[in-house]
């Protein structure tokens, strides 16, 4: 079968190359999909660049969340059959052919369910519905997220208007706040116009910003903490912009603020199972009515894996970039 493989660590468009690898037979516990659609994350590029915090040994596999169809099963596993369809957001090296997962790492997709929906359906909805529910805010509570135009700053956006809280999302770009309108998400602010702060500060009204979410890094982290009310958290999810953050000693000193981190892997795999269900049956519910959307930028082949991997940073991006086989 065909695999994207990497014998070095670097850019993923120069390092990722196809090669005729074996087909694995399951082993027990397990089964054997054969991909038909798996999204470019953020976390698979910089994995292959080896700057995430996962690094698998080399030549190494990629890709981690995949849509396909049960091609064979492993001894012992039950609750699934030969021919059905099944999404994972957590199994490694799924940009192949056929990739190897634990029966307990997939989930069962209906057939009404689109293809580039099913595809794209764990990994960073989840990661936006755990990220949400992890700032245990209330109907009416404020909070702002940097990266507002990124997928999970797009999902977030939509999940908190589901349940009633009010976020506002900061761009870089001013061109970023029609984007998003055309996706209905509302309360978006850039950070390349003067007095942004001022009017972030004019949609929240009276009412404190007691959450940040930071997913850029640098000065963008002082940004968002720099609006929060005293006893604010600023939670950092992700470093888009700088390994390094710059935030303000006086902020933290005189707002009493707190600074915490979230790994959405580290959050899944230590939830209950009830809450993940919970979680995912929200989410399946949200896509199902249409509040939640999940659109897709483009899909490409492996042979154009490296024309893909560029576009997945492109400015303007609306939607996933996908690898079909």
């Amino acid at each position: 079968m065909r695999a994207l493989i990497h014998h070095e660590f670097g850019d993923p468009s120069k390092v990722l190359t196809i090669e005729n690898i074996p087909v694995a037979d399951p082993g027990p516990g397990e089964v054997r999909v054969r991909l038909v659609l798996s999204p470019i994350h953020n976390h698979d590029l910089w994995t292959i660049r080896g700057s995430y915090g996962f690094k698998p040994d080399l030549p190494a596999r990629a890709g981690s969340e995949a849509f396909g169809v049960i091609d064979a099963l492993g001894e012992g596993v039950k609750g699934f059959e030969v021919g059905q369809r099944v999404a994972t957001g957590g199994t490694f090296g799924v940009w192949a052919e056929y990739f190897i997962a634990k029966a307990g790492a997939l989930i069962p997709v209906g057939d009404g369910i689109p293809d580039d929906v099913a595809a794209q359906l764990i990994s960073m909805p989840f990661s936006a519905i755990s990220l949400l529910d992890s700032l245990n805010l209330k109907k009416g509570d404020w909070f702002v997220q940097n990266a507002a135009n990124g997928t999970v700053g797009r999902l977030v956006a939509q999940l908190a208007v589901a349940r009633g809280i009010n976020v506002i999302g900061l761009v870089r770009r001013t061109a970023g706040i029609d984007e998003l309108a055309g996706q209905g998400i509302n309360n978006i602010v850039a950070t390349d116009t003067s007095g942004w702060a001022d009017q972030v500060r004019a949609i929240a009204g009276d009412a404190p910003i007691t959450v940040g979410v930071d997913s850029v890094g640098g000065h963008a982290s002082g940004e968002v903490l720099s609006l929060l009310a005293e006893n604010g958290t600023l939670v950092v999810f992700g470093a888009m912009q700088s390994p390094v953050m710059e935030i303000s000693s006086g902020d933290i000193i005189f707002k009493q603020a707190t600074v915490r981190g979230f790994w959405g892997s580290t959050v899944s795999t230590s939830m209950p199972a009830q809450k993940r269900g919970a979680l995912l049956g929200e989410l399946v519910d949200y896509i199902a009515s249409g509040v939640l959307t999940l659109p897709v930028e483009a899909s490409y082949s492996f042979e154009d894996v490296g024309s893909a991997a560029l576009a997945n940073f492109a400015p303007g991006r609306k939607g996933k970039i996908m690898l079909r086989p």
